[in-house]
């Protein structure tokens, strides 16, 4: 499968799974909390931006409890529960001013400006993350094997990398722009 046919494939199928949500992991009450209806947290995404800037290495912890609070039911679904979002859905798609990306969950700086491109996917995608701010693991679901991408700071589910992406890298870190959020440049 050429790299095109593969992020259509990715792209189609994000948008079957996004139909409904996704309940992979996290804990029993709060996966029953999300599907009652029930939601403690925020309706809107709250801005980090007045948050200290995390360093390298500072990681944050927090029960799925503090986690509702903090999130949206989406960034709940998404980062905290490894969902996806429906592609071409989110705002982050067409940004295109100087500025970083940041993990919508802790504030960690995750993306540069930079280093985005258009995929064609319906995701932000990235050729590169600011070094030391992301984790991968691999991820057997769905019946393939693909590369897992979090936040290294809170273990936030990002989305998943590529080989297919373009230089210099040659990798593709599609990304669901739910998780994130773009502070622009000074």
């Amino acid at each position: 499968m050429d790299g095109h046919s593969r992020r259509t494939f990715i792209a189609q199928l994000g948008l079957a799974l996004s139909a409904g949500p996704i309940l992979a992991c996290g804990d029993a009450r709060a996966q029953r909390s999300h599907r009652a209806g029930a939601w403690p947290g925020p309706a809107e995404p709250i801005s980090r931006a007045s948050e200290p800037l995390p360093t390298v290495g500072d990681t944050l912890e927090l029960t799925p409890d503090e986690w509702m609070e903090r999130l949206t039911r989406e960034q709940f679904r998404i980062l905290r529960e490894e969902g996806t979002e429906r592609a071409g859905t989110s705002p982050l798609n067409r940004e295109h001013r100087r500025g970083t990306f940041h993990c919508a969950g802790c504030g960690a700086p995750l993306f540069r400006s930079a280093d985005k491109f258009d995929s064609g996917t319906g995701w932000p995608s990235f050729t590169r993350p600011i070094e030391g701010r992301i984790d991968t693991r691999i991820d057997r679901s769905f019946s393939m094997s693909r590369t897992e991408v979090h936040c290294a700071r809170c273990g936030g589910h990002m989305g998943h990398v590529f080989r297919d992406g373009p230089p210099p890298t040659g990798r593709r870190y599609c990304i669901n722009g739910v998780s994130l959020e773009f502070k622009p440049a000074g």
